[in-house]
């Protein structure tokens, strides 16, 4: 592992990040959810119902992914969906009391992940979210130099689960390039 200090500080990062992903699932698989399903829950514990495109839209995954984990949600009982009786095309997603029970179940996995203070540390926090700031700015159209960018809830806290408040904006990474 002594070469890890030869490693330039962006495999670092998606290497760090890539492990705590899959340490978080592999904790959560025992309550029926994945990261993606918690963050989900959070936005809507956070912001109430909303459509599934507009969820996809907060948490920064195309409509079709988003698809994906409401699906698993719902099979397990975590999420209802109702058709739009406005927009017969679109789904309004809602949590549901076992959504919320299994949201207050993953609140200590973040917290007990790593032994310490690592991961949580505010000095951590400061860092990522000065990265996601300048690389995100450009991408999703925010302010660099604004202090409080025009985030949407998912990098808020909006449930207090898996630190939602704290990196859900820093997994969403991944998802959609801004339209040319």
């Amino acid at each position: 592992m002594s070469d890890l200090e030869q490693w330039p500080t962006g495999r670092l990062l998606t290497t760090a990040a890539r492990l705590v992903e899959h340490a978080w699932n592999e904790r959560l698989v025992t309550i029926g959810v994945t990261h993606a399903g918690v963050i989900a829950l959070g936005v809507l514990a956070g912001q109430g119902a909303m459509t599934q495109a507009g969820l996809a839209q907060i948490v920064r995954v195309q409509a079709q992914t988003m698809g994906k984990t409401l699906s698993r949600l719902e099979t397990r009982g975590h999420v209802s969906r109702v058709r739009n009786d406005l927009d017969r095309r679109s789904h309004t997603v809602s949590i549901t009391c076992a959504g919320r029970e299994v949201l207050e179940q993953a609140k200590d996995v973040e917290r007990t992940l790593i032994t310490g203070d690592g991961l949580v540390s505010d000095e951590l926090r400061g860092h990522l979210q000065m990265v996601i700031k300048e690389l995100g700015a450009p991408r999703w159209k925010w302010a660099v130099e604004a202090a409080d960018p025009e985030v949407p809830a998912a990098g808020r806290d909006v449930g207090g689960a898996m630190g939602l408040n704290r990196l859900s904006g820093w997994h969403a990474t991944a998802g959609p390039r801004p339209k040319s």
